[in-house]
């Protein structure tokens, strides 16, 4: 068993799963860029992948060291990502959508030794620089560009050895750290070892399933755990299969893309899936090879979910979790329509469970609501495979988080007699009017119904009198939609009982994501605040 446990833990790791399809695959199609032509076969990603990592070992990088990048998807990322592999390293991946204080909190965090990211990013970069107390040893723009002053990835590895670094290797080295979105307060880093990503590699290989003959493409950021690990570098490179490159999001290019390089699994969160929808039944386009369309970040509404099934695919997945933890709960074509609505069922390796809710206490996991689809708890998840149960240096953090485990991830659900969860809103999102519980997803799902309602996001004014009146912002079809026909839209709705109807309405262009397309429930209720203040709200 000795020499089992010794194997195990210094073969089994994500890269040696890379270099094993480098053996297999060299010559086949590793990943492709579009936008600049460039292509790259297993064998020319690994010869690449080892000048960068050796170029790193050279400037004194030691295992154990953190390569942060600022970058949207590009080929740098992925030299990143595998560099980090070969030499030990840890990649964190930082949001390029960070303000330069969030960029130089998350510096002074993990203690990067080196630095990379996009010219584009270069007044955020310099700006963070400035502002942290730790400056990284060794800071690349991924272009060439002489005018910024920094060193760029070209001139850095020039002359590097396309050699394997020799560095040992353990499932249990820490390999990746990602940070939560940080809708409220600092993000939390999360470290993710070598096994873990394999165990999220494998997982989307069962749930797909994804093998050596994909060819994937992530439209969401890469430095989200949903971008990296669903059809993105992790699991699509530990399969074989191909990526292709999109650096940010459009319709029309992504679906040019489908016809145009043969991709089978596409990736995105639902706002995603609508903005393909539209361009299709514009400008069709021949998605035949399409074996599956994935979205997570938010419920799937059933009508839209019929949509897409006829416009771009009958092949729909949806998946729900937590950065901690990857997805958790997973929808199947043959789930939906049906299933549309719910989050559906644990995956494989997972246990998911909605919980009682307490006040003053911890509630255990085996005290679990009825599975009746009406009594509301929170979820829980346990992810053995796919968690690393902790935060990176911050163990107050993880004693609030993490418990017997399991993940307690604030989200308010119902469950039903199949272990199908239906999400329902956040604990911190709930709406108490006149002492009934409202939440903004069930009123949001009714207001979608409305086929004149484009998008949505509902949330809450304060009210001397009901101590808080529900408030939705509406993003209309045409410009003739009015209060007082989505009004009557609600009243008439047998989904949603009277009380829980908007009291306050607001035409806008768009409401607020976040990267991983998830409303921004906290930036509305803060908006629904000032607008009422302003007199911009409009009463029923």
């Amino acid at each position: 068993m000795e020499n089992f446990k010794q194997i195990f833990e210094s073969h089994y790791t994500w890269i040696e799963g890379f270099l094993r399809n480098v053996r297999r695959y060299g010559n086949r199609l590793a990943m492709v860029n579009p936008a600049d032509g460039r292509h790259w076969t297993y064998r020319e990603l690994d010869a690449e992948s080892n000048r960068f990592a050796q170029a790193l070992l050279a400037a004194g990088l030691r295992k154990g060291d953190v390569i942060m990048m600022q970058l949207c998807n590009c080929p740098e990322f992925v030299f990143g990502y595998l560099a980090a592999h070969k030499t030990g390293a840890v990649c964190c991946p930082a949001s390029f959508r960070f303000s330069p204080g969030e960029l130089a909190w998350s510096i002074d965090d993990s203690h990067p030794k080196v630095l990379l990211f996009n010219a584009a990013y270069r007044e955020t970069v310099e700006e963070a620089l400035k502002l942290a107390s730790h400056r990284p040893d060794l800071v690349l723009t991924a272009e060439d560009t002489p005018e910024s002053g920094f060193l760029s990835y070209g001139r850095f590895v020039e002359c590097a050895s396309c050699e394997e670094p020799d560095v040992e290797h353990n499932i249990y080295d820490e390999t990746c750290r990602l940070y939560t979105s940080g809708t409220t307060g600092h993000p939390k880093a999360i470290p993710m070892t070598s096994i873990n990503e394999v165990l999220s590699a494998h997982d989307v290989m069962i749930h797909f399933p994804m093998s050596y003959r994909d060819v994937t493409m992530n439209t969401t950021p890469w430095f989200h755990r949903g971008g990296l690990h669903c059809a993105g570098p992790c699991p699509a490179f530990y399969a074989g299969a191909t990526v292709v490159i999109l650096p940010k999001f459009d319709a029309k290019t992504a679906l040019d893309y489908v016809a145009e390089y043969g991709i089978t699994f596409l990736v995105g969160v639902p706002t995603v899936l609508g903005g393909l929808a539209d361009e299709q039944e514009r400008n069709p386009h021949d998605l035949s090879t399409l074996k599956g369309i994935v979205t997570m970040g938010s419920p799937l509404e059933k009508a839209a979910c019929i949509r897409y099934q006829k416009v771009l695919t009958p092949n729909i997945f949806n998946g729900y979790g937590t950065t901690e933890t990857f997805w958790n709960t997973f929808l199947r074509p043959f789930d939906l329509p049906e299933g549309a609505g719910t989050a559906g069922a644990s995956c494989v390796d997972d246990d998911v469970r909605v919980v009682r809710l307490h006040d003053g206490r911890r509630t255990e996991p085996d005290e679990l609501v009825a599975q009746d689809g009406t009594e509301i708890g929170e979820v829980i998840l346990s992810s053995p495979a796919k968690s690393p149960y902790l935060y990176y240096d911050n163990q107050s953090e993880t004693e609030r988080k993490y418990y017997k485990g399991f993940l307690y991830t604030n989200d308010l659900a119902t469950w039903d007699g199949k272990g199908f969860i239906t999400i329902v809103g956040r604990r911190d999102d709930m709406i108490i009017s006149s002492g009934e519980n409202i939440y903004p997803t069930e009123v949001e799902a009714v207001l979608s119904m409305n086929p004149r309602v484009k998008d949505c996001v509902v949330t809450s004014v304060p009210d001397q009198v009901r101590g808080q009146l529900v408030t939705a912002y509406i993003v209309p079809k045409d410009g003739s939609l009015t209060v007082s026909e989505l009004d009557a839209f609600c009243k008439e709705s047998p989904y949603i009982a009277n009380f829980k109807r908007p009291r306050y309405y607001r035409f806008v262009d768009s409401v607020p994501y976040t990267a991983t397309g998830k409303k921004r429930h906290v930036q509305a209720k803060e908006n629904a605040a000032a607008d009422l203040a302003k007199g911009l709200l409009q009463a029923v």
